[in-house]
């Protein structure tokens, strides 16, 4: 096998990892709850404070550590997470999870950044959406089989053995990486300001923004998953793990799907699929009066919610590349880092509703975010346009 298709699984099982250390807090809940003496909404606070803190740190991080080597900042970002995982497992109280959830938080951000970047520049150009979409299919595979295996070991044995097979992935990931990454590529350095002009250009910040609604419109009912097919859709809870690993399997193809359009000029037809979501969200709550409506309903929404992914990761990149070399690894951050205030968005606003108007009408909110995603998504083609034809009139 030659050494760009190792690259290619190891960037693959760096976002599985993440992935998993992100996601498994989810499936263990209530274990955590019951061992540490808390409330399970105080443990599900856990997953807004990752989120938040993932999204602040990671352009702080990613814009200091510039100035040095990529190979280098990315082994020891490596090594911290992995302390902060293995805390996680080791963690006999809840401000010592707390300390480690917030640790690992704080370079995940920056390490997918990094692969992001080292990606972009290994791949050939052809290749490039491709494997672009294959890191992203990353966390979806560890959310289809990370987070049932986590469980399953959670309920079986202890939740804190789910973390430490978590470890051991991140310590062999931390040898092939060491092995497989080139150790010097070619870096535009630049002061924070001079990466920070990236932000001012309106092909970025209306991209950003679009981010920002599409994970609110997927966390605005996500969040809430297990209770809409077992108490809003009448399945048994036996069935929920077979359901769970069906909308993951959906949302692999959603991520291959994804790396076509980016190959394709995809935003151009983003519309087409916020105006799909829209109408699914809205018929959500009638889809709710029979099973098999509900679920296929729930399953064409993750085949399509979160289909601007890749697409909007080449564009980014794309656009650092061409005008802002200095700002590459700031670029490929972004759209984790927006995609991250958007679930906290969006499972804050669930949160909300599902005290206004209940579990059947959660999807509405969602439908409102998926209305702005709509708009945002023609505004920014116009200004893509629009761009295009100025620099061709130079």
């Amino acid at each position: 096998m030659n050494k760009y298709r190792w690259q290619a699984i190891v960037f693959v099982l760096v976002a599985f990892m993440l992935g998993c250390n992100e996601f498994m807090v989810v499936g263990v809940l209530s274990d955590i709850a019951k061992e540490l003496n808390v409330s399970v909404a105080m443990v599900g606070y856990l997953v807004t404070i990752f989120a938040t803190v993932y999204a602040v740190s990671t352009p702080f991080v990613t814009i200091l550590t510039n100035r040095f080597s990529r190979y280098k900042t990315l082994m020891t970002l490596m090594v911290i997470f992995l302390v902060g995982n293995t805390m996680t497992g080791l963690a006999n109280n809840f401000a010592v999870l707390l300390i480690s959830r917030i640790l690992t938080a704080m370079v995940a951000g920056a390490i997918i950044s990094l692969i992001m970047t080292f990606a972009s520049s290994i791949a050939p150009r052809e290749k490039r959406a491709g494997l672009v979409s294959w890191i992203f299919a990353g966390f979806s595979i560890a959310s289809v089989f990370g987070v049932p295996i986590g469980t399953a070991i959670s309920t079986s044995y202890s939740w804190h053995d789910a973390f430490y097979l978590v470890s051991i992935i991140s310590v062999v990931t931390c040898v092939l990486l060491g092995w497989l990454l080139p150790k010097h590529v070619e870096q535009v350095q630049g002061s924070i300001k001079n990466q920070l002009v990236l932000l001012r250009d309106k092909r970025i910040y209306v991209g950003i923004v679009l981010v920002l609604f599409t994970a609110a419109t997927m966390y605005a009912y996500y969040t809430y998953i297990r209770p809409i097919l077992t108490i809003g859709l009448g399945f048994s809870t036996v069935s929920l793990n077979w359901l769970l690993f069906l909308i993951g399997i959906m949302s692999i193809l959603c991520n291959r799907l994804s790396g076509t359009l980016a190959e394709r000029d995809g935003l151009k037809v983003m519309p087409r699929f916020y105006v799909a979501d829209i109408v699914l969200l809205l018929l959500l709550p009638w889809g709710m009066n029979n099973k098999v409506i509900g679920l296929g309903i729930l399953l064409i929404l993750t085949l399509i919610v979160t289909i601007l992914n890749s697409p909007i990761q080449i564009h980014f990149l794309n656009i650092a590349e061409r005008d802002y070399p200095q700002s590459t690894v700031l670029a490929s951050s972004l759209n984790s880092i927006f995609f991250n205030f958007g679930i906290s968005l969006g499972s804050a606003t669930a949160s909300a509703m599902l005290g206004v108007v209940g579990l059947r009408y959660i999807s509405w909110s969602a439908a409102i975010y998926a209305a702005v995603s709509l708009v945002l998504a023609i505004v920014l083609n116009r200004v893509i346009a629009k761009h295009r034809a100025q620099t061709s009139s130079h």
